[in-house]
């Protein structure tokens, strides 16, 4: 990573020795993804001992804003906040290894919160993570994204679904939230993440990604109780994933529905916010403190809707006016967003103005500021860094 030119620049190499090999080899950073939602960073790894730390009982800035409590400025973390260092790449080319190595998977974590401190340090880790134990065959290829070997059609290709058990299929998800939640120490909230039921259903019907989503919507409307039982398998499975990944050490768990918006209202009302309501309703009755975020990019038409699903925060995409969405999602709902991840390209005095519009429309307390989607590639590092500094020098 290249020596950021802000005043407030930060020395990768210092920030890290403390994880780093000195055998490690310095690599460039891109803000890379290979699928579309997990944050990616690398330093190989060290043989550094962490020292002991007191517990921090203070709770994290994040959560309280989640919950509506009183706080000095929104907090900020960023989707898809850590990059990809080539070298970690080569080393370990396949993504489905770098997410199922418990080593590796907690020093990607934590690259951003060493460099950047941001309010919420995400697990790194894929949407489709669960599937292998569910008896649906997946791959992550480079250049193509998901590739699901099987794709589910029929009620036969339901029937063969398994119903997740995470302490058997992920274990390696548990240790690294629980590592993670003591490397952070409450000085920042671990945020977990799962997909939801129409999004991971859209990748196994589709085989893959998909450009417009003909074969589930095929499934849909023309043999919807077979969606409806893969939905309700997807339902039960991701409320116990977020239960397990709650009781491993998560702080706050975000939903990915990605795909949702790709349905009309009425059938986003049939096949999406059934399932949505059903996994936080199950999780509120085991864990009821623990904040669940939602976010389904291009939301602009089901924002009203998007609250009945009882999550305690509604994550909005750039395209949407904060002011208006704020008003639209109503009082009960805190909001998260929603700066134009394209805004980072721009100046810094930019970058200020457009954080402090988006702060502003957004109202004092129940917000968190991030963007309205993850960084995009080739993001300069040090616009990053001005992000962070500017959202954490903020007061209301």
């Amino acid at each position: 990573m290249k020596e950021m030119t802000d005043p407030q620049h930060v020395d990768w190499d210092k920030k890290m020795s403390r994880k780093c090999s000195v055998s490690s080899i310095s690599a460039k950073l891109n803000f890379t993804s290979i699928s579309n939602h997990k944050p990616r960073f690398f330093c190989s790894l060290g043989g550094a001992v962490a020292e002991p730390k007191a517990v921090n009982a203070t709770e994290p800035l994040l959560l309280n804003a989640a919950r509506g409590k009183e706080v000095e400025r929104p907090p900020v973390w960023l989707m898809r906040q850590a990059g990809s260092y080539q070298l970690l790449c080569e080393k370990h080319p396949s993504f489905r290894e770098r997410s199922e190595n418990v080593d590796l998977v907690v020093e990607i974590s934590l690259q951003p919160w060493e460099v950047f401190k941001p309010d919420g340090v995400i697990l790194f880790s894929d949407i489709l993570t669960p599937l292998s134990g569910m008896n649906i065959p997946f791959d992550i290829v480079k250049g193509k994204g998901p590739i699901i070997f099987d794709p589910i059609r029929t009620a036969a290709d339901v029937e063969k679904v398994r119903e997740f058990t995470p302490d058997e299929s992920v274990p390696y998800v548990g240790e690294a939230l629980t590592i993670l939640r003591k490397e952070v120490n409450n000085e920042a909230a671990l945020l977990g993440f799962v997909g939801a039921p129409f999004t991971l259903a859209s990748y196994v019907v589709e085989g893959g990604s998909s450009k417009h989503f003909s074969k589930i919507k095929r499934l849909a409307f023309s043999e919807p109780k077979v969606l409806h039982a893969l939905l309700q398998k997807f339902a039960t499975s991701m409320a116990k994933y977020i239960q397990y990944q709650a009781d491993k050490g998560a702080q706050a768990v975000q939903i990915f529905d990605s795909w949702a918006t790709e349905l009309s209202p009425v059938d986003f009302e049939e096949f999406s916010l059934p399932y949505l309501k059903q996994i936080v309703d199950t999780v509120k009755r085991t864990h009821p403190n623990l904040p669940l975020i939602l976010y389904a990019s291009g939301s602009g038409g089901l924002i009203e809707r998007l609250p009945l699903t009882g999550v305690d925060v509604v994550s909005l995409d750039w395209t949407v006016d904060m002011a208006e969405g704020r008003k639209r999602l109503g009082p009960n709902v805190a909001v998260q967003g929603n700066v134009d991840p394209g805004v980072l390209f721009g100046s810094k005095e930019f970058i200020t103005e457009r954080i402090k519009d988006t702060v502003r429309k957004a109202g004092k307390g129940k917000h968190i500021l991030n963007l309205g989607h993850g960084i995009v590639v080739g993001t300069p590092e040090e616009n990053v860094a001005h992000f962070f500094e500017v959202a954490k020098g903020l007061r209301y």
